[in-house]
């Protein structure tokens, strides 16, 4: 919940957001110092929306920001992107080691658009790097019936197996669902 001066602060940057004034973009980087880190996610959506940004200001964001302001920005791309014209923001961030944007990569944008191919190396990413996959939009949809994932799967808990390593808690659920169709 936000304090009376953080929901003050948000109230007029949202009003320069909505009048699509300048200093929005500087209230999407202070968010975190005004409104707390547990609700920086909050209100950067907020000044998203409110400005109505598009592509490019999405992909200016993201490229110029932190990494709170970059998952800000994929968590707001289903409301915001219709089309696939924002997956390279998603690819970039299956790219990085920052799990936290690993699992906004994979929200209801990525469920939409993300390539087969790139789809099923991020699911496979995300057991590697303990992001769990309940983080992965539409996975029940998207894995059902995906022969090419139940391989990948298997050959992965297959070399853990082999050199003696645990096997990821949520592959054998991936795998099922594979299964299903």
């Amino acid at each position: 919940m936000l304090t009376e001066p953080a929901r003050a602060w948000l109230t007029a940057a949202i009003g320069d957001a909505t009048a699509r004034l300048p200093a929005w973009e500087a209230h999407f980087a202070a968010a975190g110092r005004h409104c707390g880190h547990d609700q920086a996610d909050t209100a950067r959506l907020r000044l998203l929306t409110a400005a109505r940004a598009d592509p490019a200001t999405l992909t200016r964001l993201y490229r110029q920001g932190s990494s709170a302001e970059r998952r800000a920005v994929l968590l707001a791309l289903p409301s915001l992107v219709t089309g696939p014209e924002a997956l390279p923001l998603v690819e970039d961030a299956l790219r990085t080691h920052d799990t936290t944007l690993l699992a906004a990569a994979l929200g209801p944008y990525a469920a939409r658009h993300l390539p087969a191919h790139l789809w099923r190396h991020a699911v496979l990413k995300c057991l590697f790097t303990a992001v769990p996959v309940d983080a992965v939009a539409g996975l029940d949809r998207r894995a059902a019936g995906d022969a090419e994932l139940a391989r990948m799967l298997r050959d992965y808990a297959a070399e853990r197996t082999a050199a003696g390593r645990p096997v990821p808690a949520d592959l054998p659920r991936v795998l099922a669902l594979t299964e299903e169709s």
